[in-house]
């Protein structure tokens, strides 16, 4: 009788020999990742710990494709899809995260030759820059007619007694790991998507409210030379200073932002006053035009938006450039603009001289289109 387990087990071993010849990245994470063949999963599989593999359905492969799909389903431990799903839909949450990790492969694929993905798989490579919450959000806001071929993202973890925690730490270190057996063999370009994914899953991210925070507030001994332009690199600051700062805000009304996400905007907008109570904050509206500025704070309600054509983001720095002119008090290359928007836009030819917080929603523009400023992430 064949034993159709240990022939795929010795293919198995036959995919790491090959992909380890071009790729140590993909190679050590195959290595560290533990492979059951069992019936109980009809293709291939993981649940966060585990890669999971029907022989019946590994033996149709090529040993390129083998290889593609263990190289996908590590993956998807390995950037932590199954504790980052949280409370969302699983079967759209595994679209999202199989665009990602296909997209991640074909970058690879373009690099070394021991790789190919069955027919069939989930690809959108309009969505593949965004991270996996972005792609969900996408995919949740637009519909989805996508079908799966590998339905792999078990609905529960390995077992109750392993935390999220405890993935993180197996996995960051898993990739970490990687990466330096990628550097010390000196072969094996790692995509720079592939790097970026590991940077969002890995990274603390802050939200952009600790962005805001960390812009206006300064290191208690140094009041006076304070250079704000820094404050993007990370440094770690703890005490609010007691000057008022002036924050100008900007909701993009255009066309392109639906009702749920300007209400998302307007409420993000009020938490700005109730959060900093010692800013003087400005609010506009703009599509192709600008409308404003309204004085906003704590005790006042938000003005009605006003918009839904089209979008240029050109007309609300014209704007505050026009207000510094109409009055010198107002002239403050410190202040900050805060723009809520998509990205979809046309961008000032010229940075302006002010500081720059652009807040982008799920499923918004790609960071790298933004000439200038800070760009954040709204979160799911």
């Amino acid at each position: 009788m064949v034993d159709e387990d240990a022939i795929q087990a010795r293919r198995m071993s036959a995919a790491q020999i090959m992909v380890a010849g071009s790729n140590p990245f993909f190679s050590s994470l195959m290595m560290m990742a533990p492979t059951i063949f069992t019936s109980d999963v009809a293709t291939a599989a993981t649940d966060g710990v585990r890669m999971l593999y029907n022989s019946q359905f590994m033996k149709k492969l090529s040993l390129r494709e083998f290889a593609g799909v263990v190289v996908h389903e590590v993956l998807h431990a390995a950037l932590l899809h199954l504790p980052r799903r949280g409370n969302r839909h699983p079967y759209l949450w595994n679209i999202a995260a199989d665009i990602q990790v296909n997209s991640l492969i074909r970058s690879q694929m373009s690099l070394q030759n021991e790789l190919d993905l069955p027919e069939g798989v989930v690809e959108d490579e309009t969505l593949a820059h965004l991270s996996v919450e972005e792609i969900y959000a996408v995919l949740q806001r637009d519909g989805c007619k996508e079908k799966l071929v590998l339905i792999d993202l078990q609905s529960e973890l390995a077992s109750g007694d392993i935390k999220a925690s405890d993935l993180e730490a197996h996995w960051g270190a898993a990739m970490h790991r990687a990466m330096a057996a990628a550097a010390s063999a000196g072969r094996g370009t790692i995509a720079e998507n592939l790097r970026r994914a590991f940077h969002e899953t890995y990274d603390s991210q802050l939200d952009w409210r600790s962005s805001l925070w960390r812009f206006m507030v300064r290191t208690p001994d140094d009041f006076g030379g304070f250079d704000r332009r820094h404050v993007w690199q990370g440094l770690y600051i703890e005490t609010l200073e007691t000057e008022t700062v002036r924050v100008d805000v900007c909701v993009d009304t255009s066309g392109s932002i639906d009702q749920d996400l300007l209400s998302r905007f307007i409420g993000e907008v009020r938490g700005i006053t109730r959060s900093y109570p010692s800013i003087r904050c400005r609010l506009f509206y703009s599509d192709a035009q600008c409308n404003g500025p309204f004085e906003i704070d704590a005790d006042r309600s938000i003005p009605t938006p006003i918009g839904g054509g089209g979008t240029s983001f050109c007309p609300f720095f014209e704007q505050l450039d026009l207000l510094q002119h109409q009055s010198i008090a107002e002239v403050d290359h410190d202040s900050l603009a805060v723009y809520f928007t998509d990205g979809d836009g046309e961008f000032p030819k010229k940075a302006p001289s002010r500081n720059v917080l652009w807040v982008v929603c799920p499923g918004g523009a790609d960071s790298a289109k933004f000439p200038f400023g800070q760009v954040v992430r709204m979160q799911q």
